[in-house]
């Protein structure tokens, strides 16, 4: 636990440093663009992140798995970086075909179409989960903040630079696609620098034949990382699509905003994977005691939006954004849900179960996903934020439910009244 939190404490830091920076690109961008020009960039950098997100692998997750054993990682670090370059392959076609069919769903300009499309590849060539998994691996957890903390200062810098010299969409994207390829020049750099790379071992086929579940564990992570991305990236874009850009924009604003606490989970879930694969006799512990935290912080989060939400809507962003405070609180709830399920799913991933944890997920944000338009002519932004904590709700309700069943926990009412989790002693994992 005393290294858990000091993991945790260094991706904290490294998180507050990028919230400080993202305020800043986030009030330059909203005064420099507008809400209409803003809800044109947020629907692009929302493509460039789904298009990578739907064919990027979570590599960090089983270089972490199968790079602890007695082998080291380099027969799993040589399939990453296979899987990498199958993900800009497959990526490349995602996004040709969604920027071709773009303005057939989406309110995105004809001039701004070869500009979407550029980020697009940018975005896919900057892929980092596998040099990020081989710090993670090795507890290098100060190394990769400091070298994820360029992209936040690229971003900020160029968002300066484009309020100066080019006030516009195009000025910003470029600020951002500079910001991804630095981040994941750094990241290489100095996970080469821990664990040389053997490019002999680059192949798809060595380590599935010494391990028969590799492909079903790549692609259950896969597509829970896409579930992940449907439901924020994705569902921008459909707020896009059913309300218009402006709406895009300010669902955009209220969502980084509202939802810092996703990325705090997803913090959390980066920082505690490694230690329930390393320590899997006291996983359910570590698991049990990251979510009683989780509670109490997404309380406080929750408490500071309802407190302070509006005053940071009116101060970073412009007065046309202030209407979307009551979606702001409503998604800082979502994100205090998903605090609390962070652990749980990062303990059905480190006990083999990924694609119990990806179905878990999947019924939930592919209902918000079928329900959006409905939610959004309903009550606009509240309507989409009411749907994204449906979502959060019930998948996290479903991965509490999954654990106990596995474990066989029961839950009992102590002598003093209150409630105790009684574990069996074998445990079926």
């Amino acid at each position: 636990m005393k290294r858990l939190f000091k993991n945790i404490g260094w991706l904290l830091g490294g998180r507050g440093f990028n919230a400080a920076m993202s305020l800043l690109y986030l009030y330059l961008a909203t005064h420099t663009l507008g809400i209409e020009s803003f809800g044109h960039f947020a629907i692009i950098v929302a493509l460039g992140q789904t298009v990578t997100g739907l064919a990027n692998f979570q590599t960090w997750q089983f270089i972490i798995r199968w790079g602890a054993n007695g082998d080291g990682p380099g027969e799993a670090t040589g399939f990453a970086i296979a899987l990498d370059l199958l993900s800009v392959v497959m990526g490349a076609v995602i996004a040709a075909f969604v920027v071709w069919t773009a303005q057939m769903w989406l309110p995105l300009p004809s001039e701004l179409l070869w500009l979407t499309f550029g980020y697009c590849i940018v975005s896919l060539l900057s892929i980092r989960t596998t040099p990020t998994g081989l710090l993670r691996l090795r507890f290098k957890f100060a190394t990769a903040t400091g070298a994820e903390a360029v992209q936040p200062a690229i971003r900020a810098a160029g968002a300066v630079l484009a309020w100066m010299f080019m006030p516009n969409v195009a000025g910003f994207i470029m600020a951002w696609a500079a910001a991804e390829v630095a981040v994941a020049v750094t990241l290489w750099i100095v996970a080469t620098r821990k664990e040389p790379i053997d490019l002999s071992q680059v192949s798809l086929t060595k380590l599935p034949k010494k391990h028969r579940d590799v492909w079903r564990f790549v692609w259950s992570t896969n597509m829970s990382g896409s579930l992940t991305i449907a439901g924020k990236q994705v569902i921008i874009l459909l707020v896009g699509t059913f309300g218009g850009a402006a709406l895009a924009g300010g669902f955009r604003v209220a969502a980084q905003l509202g939802q810092a606490l996703v990325t705090l989970a997803q913090t959390i879930s980066k920082a505690i994977l490694p230690e329930l694969v390393h320590d899997k006799e006291n996983a359910v512990e570590i698991a049990r005691r990251m979510a009683n935290i989780a509670v109490v912080a997404g309380g406080l989060a929750v408490g500071m939006a309802l407190l302070f939400g509006r005053w940071g809507l009116a101060t970073i962003a412009e007065d046309d954004f202030s209407g979307f405070y009551w979606a702001m609180v409503i998604l800082s709830i979502a994100g205090a849900v998903e605090l609390v399920g962070a652990s749980l799913e990062s303990l059905l991933v480190s006990a083999g179960k990924a694609h119990t944890a990806f179905f878990v997920r999947a019924v939930p944000t592919i209902l918000a996903l079928l329900l959006l338009g409905t939610a959004i002519e309903w009550d606009g932004a509240k309507g989409a934020a009411f749907a994204m904590l449906g979502s959060s709700s019930l998948a996290v309700l479903g991965f509490f439910v999954v654990v106990l069943n596995l474990r066989e926990i029961k839950i009992a009412v102590a002598p003093g009244g209150e409630a105790e989790l009684k574990k069996p002693e074998r445990p079926a994992l």
